[in-house]
């Protein structure tokens, strides 16, 4: 009798292990991907599932049919599709990085943020024109690689001297992470949004662009104007000033895991226009 109880103990511990190991392993998959094209793809494989289910509910045999086909060889294109996705990933699995999530060092970023405030208050002053996106949860791989690589320790000297007009890396965008400069002239995604003013140029277009299919923060700096702007989750802020911008991004990049979200900075004030 006790064995049996002893056995049935084991059975449940271990089911009980599986399930959290399964949650653990689709939660950080989640994380990943979010933010990302994949996410995208994954809400239609999501759409096709119900409607499966549905077909096959209702006895809807050629809609379910169809629903076979479309998830069989889905899989086959997801595969194709996402390749470059995929290998990143068994790559980053290879080297034991895929779930790791090193939490932020205050001393680091705050010298980050002082670097990227300064660099930008210099370029606002002269009308350099900037583009710098910081990465955060969401990877910018796929963007690091259209540009330059730079991995180089992050300074407001050296920010400033990749934007002065007509060097080789000007044209194009800064992506940081951490307190380093990844790559320099890259190419983000342009926003095909048409509620940004008019009077915005591709910098701008680019900035909201990466910030609607990442969580990135992007400073931009208007060569016309000065003007600073920021970008997150496909929202813009314009004609910032330099203490605003230290605030904002002290609050995205140190303070946002610590602190209530009554106190972070208000997105919804000012939009596209």
């Amino acid at each position: 009798m006790f064995s049996w109880i002893h056995i049935n103990i084991l059975d449940y511990l271990s089911e009980i292990i599986d399930i959290l190991l399964v949650t653990f392993v689709i939660y950080n998959i989640i994380m990943v991907i979010r933010g990302t094209k994949a996410v995208q793809l994954l809400k239609g494989i999501m759409v096709i599932i119900a409607i499966w289910f549905l077909s096959s509910f209702f006895g809807l045999k050629t809609l379910e049919w169809l629903s076979n086909i479309a998830i069989t060889y889905g899989l086959f294109a997801i595969i194709i599709i996402f390749q470059p996705e995929l290998r990143r990933a068994l790559e980053q699995l290879g080297r034991g990085r895929l779930f790791s999530r090193q939490a932020p060092k205050d001393e680091k970023q705050k010298q980050t943020i002082e670097g990227i405030v300064k660099a930008t208050s210099y370029m606002a002053k002269r009308r350099i024109g900037a583009l710098m996106s910081i990465e955060r949860e969401t990877g910018l791989n796929e963007y690091i690689e259209t540009g330059i690589p730079m991995n180089a320790h992050l300074s407001s000297q050296l920010l400033i001297n990749i934007f002065i007009p007509n060097t080789p890396l000007h044209d194009g965008a800064v992506i940081i992470k951490g307190n380093e400069i990844t790559a320099a002239a890259c190419y983000l995604p342009l926003s095909e949004s048409p509620f940004i003013s008019k009077e915005l140029g591709t910098r701008h277009r680019a900035a909201m662009g990466v910030s609607e299919v990442t969580d990135s923060i992007t400073v931009v700096v208007s060569e016309e104007t000065g003007g600073i702007s920021v970008t997150k989750n496909g929202e813009l802020k314009r004609d910032i000033s330099e203490d605003n911008l230290k605030e904002l991004l002290e609050q995205e990049l140190i303070y946002t895991s610590r602190t209530s979200s009554s106190l972070r900075w208000n997105w919804r004030g000012k939009h596209h226009g």
